[in-house]
C-alpha cells in the first residue's frame, strides 16, 4: 500500500484551489489527483479517483459541498471529507458533521493543522480547528433540545426569515428595511439560499417556499 496521501481539492476560487495545492506540494507524501470547481464535479472526480480524501468547500455553485460530502460518503465510503471553509456558523459545521464530514477546519488554518487535519482524518479520526472544536464540545454539554419540524432545516433560521419574505413578494430593499439589514447583506443570504436548496433563481425558490407554507403570512 502506498504511503502518498491522494487527495482531491473542491473549491470554486482557483486562487484557494492554488494555494492549497501549493502548500500539499511543499509537504512529502501527497499527491494532488484532481481539482473540482463544484459539488457536482467533486462528486465526479471522487468516483474518478478514489482519493484518500477530499478537502471540501461549503459555498460552491449549483451542487454545495454539503450535498457533495453527502453524496460522495454514501458512494465512496473509503474517502474522507475534510471541510475547509470561511464559514464556522453552528448551523454549518452540524450540517457538515450529518452529511458524514470527518474534520472541520477554517481557511487561513495554519499549514502544520491542515496537515495533521489530513492525516487524522485519513486514519479515522474526527478532526475540528480548535474554536469550532470548543462550540462542538458545547454543544454536546448542552441540554438537548426539543425538536421542532421546520420547514428547510438545513437553512438557518435568518435564511428562512429572508426566504419567507422573498416568498411573500417581496424585494431586497424591502426586505432588508424589514429585518433591520444591509442590502448586501440580504443579498449574500439569498445566494446561500439559492445554494442550500439547490434551485437557479428567485422564482424556483419562490415555489419550494410556498409548497412548504412559507409566504402566506405576509
Amino acid at each position: 500500500m502506498s504511503d502518498v496521501i491522494r487527495v482531491v481539492l473542491a473549491d470554486d476560487h482557483p486562487v484557494v484551489r492554488g494555494g492549497l495545492r501549493a502548500l500539499l506540494e511543499s509537504l512529502a507524501g501527497y499527491e494532488v489527483v484532481a481539482e473540482a470547481v463544484d459539488g457536482e464535479s467533486a462528486v465526479r472526480e471522487v468516483q474518478l479517483t478514489k482519493p484518500d480524501v477530499v478537502l471540501m468547500d461549503v459555498k460552491m455553485p449549483g451542487v454545495d459541498g454539503l450535498e457533495a460530502t453527502r453524496r460522495i460518503r454514501a458512494a465512496v465510503p473509503g474517502t474522507a471529507v475534510l471541510v475547509l471553509t470561511m464559514f464556522d456558523d453552528d448551523d454549518t459545521v452540524f450540517a457538515a458533521m450529518k452529511a458524514g464530514a470527518q474534520g472541520y477546519l477554517l481557511k487561513g488554518a495554519e499549514q502544520g493543522e491542515i496537515d495533521r487535519a489530513i492525516r487524522a482524518v485519513v486514519a479515522g479520526e474526527a478532526i475540528f480547528g480548535p474554536g469550532v472544536a470548543a462550540r462542538v464540545l458545547q454543544h454536546f454539554a448542552d441540554p438537548p433540545k426539543v425538536e421542532i419540524d421546520v420547514p428547510f432545516p438545513e437553512l438557518t433560521e435568518r435564511e428562512r426569515e429572508v426566504l419567507d419574505l422573498v416568498a411573500a413578494g417581496h424585494r431586497n430593499a424591502a426586505i432588508a428595511e424589514q429585518l433591520f439589514l444591509a442590502p448586501k447583506t440580504v443579498a449574500n443570504h439569498i445566494s446561500s439560499i439559492f445554494a442550500k436548496l439547490a434551485v437557479a433563481d428567485r422564482s424556483a425558490a419562490i415555489v419550494r417556499a410556498r409548497d412548504e407554507g412559507l409566504g402566506r403570512a405576509r
